[in-house]
C-alpha cells in the first residue's frame, strides 16, 4: 500500500513538474520582446536616448512604440521578436564606482578653473598693475586699469568665447571631439605655463604692455576653455542626465576651488608674488588631471555604451549641424540659460568685488584682506556648487514650464540689491541702502545659488529635448546661450561700475 501511495505521489510531481515547465517556456517565449525597463540606477533608457524628454519623477510607467502597436497573433506571440532599438540600448553597462561621473565632474571643474583663477587673484593683479603691495594704498593709485580691471577682465573673457563657440558649432560634424578637447586644453596649459613664468618677473616698467599681455591671454583661454567645455557639453548630451549635472556642478566646484586656494594662499604667504605663484601652479596641475580625465574617458565601458563613435573624425559627408530644429525646441531653454548668466556676469565679479566691509577702517585681516575674497568669490561659488547639486535630486520646475522663465527673470532683482551694497568707490550713486555686513553676505548667496539652480536645469533639458542625433550640437548650443549672457552681463557690469 505504502508503495503504491509512493508511485503515485512521485507520478503526480513528474506530471506537475513537466507542465510547469512547458508552462514557464511558453511564457518564457511570450515576454522575450524586449522591455522599456530602466537600465541604469539612475535614469530611464529613454532619458538617455535624447529622443524626448520625460520626467523622472512621478512617472508610473514608460510606453514605447511597441507597446501602441496591434496585438500579436496568438501563433506569434510564442516567437521572440525583433527589437526596434539598437541592442546596446537593451544592455547598459554600469557605471562602475560612478568612475564616469567623476571624470566628468572634474573636467567640468577644468573648464572654468582658468577663468576663475584670473578673477579672484586680485590682490595679484593689483600688485602687478600698481608695482605695490600696499593695498592700503589702493586708492592713491587709482586709474581707469585698476578700477575696471574685473570688467575688462569679463569683456577680454567673454567676447572672444562666443567667436569661438559658434566656431566650435560649425565644426561639430567635421572635427572628432577628442582633437577639440584635447589641443583647447594644450592651449590652456601653455598660456598658463607663460602666466605662471611671469609671476616673478617685474614689469613696473612695462604695466600697460603687462595689462595688454593679461587680456590677450585671458582672450585666449577663455576661447579655448569655451571650445573644451562646449564640446564637453555636446558629449555629455549622449549620456544620462546625471552626467550633464556633473559636468555643471563641476563647473561651480572650480570657482569653489579657486577662490579657497585664493584665501589659503592668502593666509598661507605673505609676500604676493610667492601667493600666486603657488595659486598659478595649482591650475597647471588641474589642467594636466582634466587631459589624462579625457583620454581615460573613452576606455571605459560605459562611456563607449553611450558615446559610440563620437570620438571618431567626421567623415567626407560631414556637414554644419541644423540650427533650426534645435532652435525650434529649445529657444525657451537657451532664453534661460542666457539671462541666468547675464545676471550674474552683470554684477559678480565687478560688483561684488568692489563691496567692501562698512568696518574697513578698523583695519583687522577680516574687513582689509579676507572679506572679499570670502564674501564675494567664496560664498558665490561655493552657493553655486550647492544650487547645481540640488538639480541632481530635485528637477522642478520641468522644460515646458512657463514657471522656469518666470523665476529666471526674477533674478533682475539681485543688480539694484548688490549695487546699494556698501560699493567702492562711488561717484554717481552715493547712497547705501544696506550699510551692513551681512547683506553682502546673503545677497551673494542668493545670486550664487539661483544661478546654480536655475542655470543647470535649462543646460541638462535642452539635449533631451531634440533627436539623438542632434544631441551634440544641442550641447554646444546651450553652451553658446551661456557664453552669450557671459558677453552680454559683462559689457554691461562696466555701465554698471561707471554709474555707481
Amino acid at each position: 500500500m505504502f508503495h503504491n501511495v509512493l508511485h503515485l505521489f512521485a507520478a503526480f510531481w513528474s506530471v506537475l513538474f513537466h507542465f510547469s515547465s512547458c508552462f514557464i517556456s511558453a511564457f518564457t517565449l511570450k515576454v522575450s520582446r524586449p522591455l522599456p525597463v530602466k537600465m541604469d540606477d539612475a535614469e530611464p533608457v529613454q532619458a538617455s536616448l535624447n529622443s524626448s524628454y520625460r520626467p523622472t519623477l512621478f512617472e508610473d510607467g514608460i510606453t514605447t512604440d511597441e507597446e501602441d502597436s496591434e496585438d500579436p497573433s496568438p501563433s506569434e506571440s510564442l516567437l521572440p521578436k525583433p527589437s526596434l532599438s539598437p541592442l546596446v540600448v537593451r544592455f547598459t553597462p554600469e557605471d562602475s564606482y560612478n568612475l564616469v561621473y567623476v571624470l566628468f565632474f572634474l573636467m567640468g571643474i577644468g573648464s572654468l578653473l582658468p577663468w576663475n583663477f584670473f578673477i579672484t587673484a586680485k590682490h595679484y593683479w593689483i600688485y602687478k598693475l600698481s608695482n605695490s603691495s600696499d593695498l592700503g594704498k589702493e586708492g592713491e593709485r587709482r586709474s581707469d586699469i585698476s578700477d575696471y580691471f574685473e570688467s575688462y577682465l569679463s569683456i577680454a573673457s567673454t567676447v572672444p568665447s562666443v567667436l569661438c563657440l559658434i566656431l566650435n558649432y560649425m565644426l561639430v560634424n567635421r572635427l572628432s571631439p577628442k582633437l577639440r578637447v584635447l589641443s583647447s586644453l594644450w592651449v590652456i596649459l601653455l598660456v598658463f605655463v607663460v602666466t605662471t613664468a611671469l609671476v616673478k618677473v617685474d614689469v613696473s616698467n612695462s604695466r600697460t604692455d603687462f595689462f595688454i599681455g593679461t587680456l590677450v591671454s585671458v582672450a585666449v583661454v577663455s576661447g579655448a576653455s569655451n571650445i573644451f567645455s562646449g564640446s564637453m557639453f555636446g558629449i555629455s548630451g549622449y549620456f544620462p542626465m546625471r552626467i550633464t549635472q556633473a559636468l555643471v556642478s563641476g563647473q561651480a566646484m572650480g570657482g569653489t576651488l579657486s577662490s579657497l586656494a585664493s584665501i589659503v594662499n592668502l593666509a598661507a604667504v605673505e609676500d604676493v608674488t610667492d601667493s600666486a605663484l603657488f595659486y598659478f601652479l595649482t591650475a597647471d596641475v588641474f589642467i594636466l588631471l582634466c587631459i589624462f580625465s579625457y583620454l581615460l574617458l573613452p576606455k571605459l565601458a560605459y562611456s563607449k555604451h553611450y558615446m559610440g563613435g563620437t570620438n571618431e573624425g567626421g567623415g567626407a559627408a560631414s556637414v554644419v549641424p541644423p540650427l533650426r530644429p534645435i532652435i525650434k525646441k529649445a529657444w525657451l531653454l537657451g532664453f534661460c540659460v542666457f539671462y541666468v548668466f547675464f545676471i550674474s556676469i552683470s554684477v559678480f565679479p565687478a560688483v561684488s568685488s568692489g563691496i567692501q566691509s562698512v568696518d574697513v577702517a578698523s583695519g583687522t585681516p577680516w574687513t582689509t584682506t579676507y572679506f572679499v575674497p570670502i564674501t564675494s568669490f567664496f560664498l558665490y561659488n561655493f552657493a553655486d556648487f550647492c544650487g547645481r547639486q540640488a538639480t541632481m535630486w530635485v528637477q522642478v520646475p520641468g522644460p515646458t514650464s512657463r514657471f522656469l522663465p518666470a523665476l529666471v527673470l526674477c533674478r533682475t532683482v539681485m543688480v539694484p540689491l548688490l549695487v546699494f551694497c556698501n560699493f567702492q568707490p562711488r561717484d554717481h550713486l552715493h547712497t547705501v541702502l544696506f550699510a551692513r555686513d551681512v547683506y553682502p553676505v546673503v545677497f551673494n548667496c542668493l545670486l550664487g545659488l539661483s544661478n546654480g539652480y536655475l542655470g543647470t536645469l535649462p543646460m541638462i533639458y535642452g539635449p533631451k529635448v531634440v533627436p539623438r542625433e542632434l544631441a551634440e550640437a544641442t550641447g554646444v548650443v546651450m553652451s553658446f546661450f551661456l557664453t552669450l549672457g557671459l558677453a552680454v552681463g559683462s559689457a554691461f557690469s562696466v555701465l554698471i561700475v561707471h554709474y555707481i
